[in-house]
């Protein structure tokens, strides 16, 4: 199958990613990888009911016109869990040029693939370019979570980028179920205004796609994130939850400091976890910062 994610050409080589997963007697194991630098495997290691996988990007980041090419292969009844080793950055680009990640995720019938990689940075003059494409087959389960930083605040960079343009397609078998554009023009929009993202500098997303996914677990998944958020004095993570047209649950959350969004996307993926899939909560070290 030809893959459906399109990436903008430089002209640059891209730097590539590809692995697939297997399953047998109840282990998740890599059955093949390719890389070309800056990107691998840094380790991978067995997890209750899974297979973690940390990535690698030995550069300092993306750069100018840099595009990034991963892909991931579930086979059936394969399950895995994806991280990486830091921030994804995303240095200045020149003013008709951008820098590019695109990952295709392919899930067998019962394979499941939770991508929480760290959050992404984009600095002063950046532009980015993120397209993501998810082919499900039955009884399969996507789920990722995504923070998006306005820059180097501690520089008092907040929303200095030039652009970014991030893109989700998920497919069910051979049909689209959901497609979703953010286009973000900071010196050309008026991120502060009433209705927008007003004083909150940083957001996020958690998807859960599955034909296992229910109406109920929206409640329910609401009702974690008020329990678990108003715990913190003067917090100012905000978060709302929503079905998709099909076989989907979106959570989306603004706040001013990307650990903050982390520990609210966590605690959406924890519940999704054990809603969908009946696992108990991962207890896995996060660093914080940004």
């Amino acid at each position: 199958m030809e893959p459906r994610i399109i990436t903008a050409d430089s002209g640059v080589q891209p730097a590539q990613l590809a692995v697939t997963f297997t399953a047998a007697d109840g282990q998740t194991s890599i059955s093949g990888k390719y890389h070309t630098a800056p990107l691998k495997i840094a380790k991978a290691f067995p997890l209750p009911d899974e297979l973690g996988i940390i990535m690698m990007d030995v550069s300092p980041g993306l750069m100018d016109g840099d595009r990034y090419e991963l892909s991931w292969e579930a086979q059936a009844v394969a399950s895995v869990y994806l991280t990486n080793q830091s921030y994804t950055k995303v240095h200045p680009c020149g003013q008709h040029s951008a820098a590019s990640l695109t990952q295709r995720f392919i899930l067998g019938e019962r394979a499941v693939v939770e991508c929480m990689m760290e959050p992404v940075m984009l600095y002063k003059d950046a532009a980015y370019k993120g397209v993501t494409s998810v082919e499900l087959a039955r009884g399969a389960v996507w789920m990722q979570a995504e923070v998006l930083c306005p820059g180097r605040t501690l520089r008092q960079e907040r929303f200095h980028y030039r652009e970014l343009d991030n893109r989700l397609h998920v497919y069910y078998g051979s049909e689209l179920i959901f497609a979703q554009r953010q286009r973000v023009l900071p010196a050309r929009q008026w991120l502060d205004a009433p209705g927008a993202w007003q004083n909150s500098t940083h957001t996020g997303t958690f998807y859960c796609f599955s034909d296992r996914v229910a109406p109920e677990h929206v409640e329910r998944l609401r009702e974690a994130l008020a329990a678990a958020l108003p715990r913190r004095e003067g917090r100012k993570v905000v978060t709302g939850v929503s079905l998709t047209d099909r076989h989907g649950l979106a959570v989306l959350a603004v706040g001013s400091s990307a650990w903050e969004l982390q520990e609210a996307l966590d605690i959406a993926w924890r519940t999704m976890r054990m809603l969908v899939l009946e696992r108990p909560p991962l207890r896995l070290l996060r660093k914080q910062g940004g």
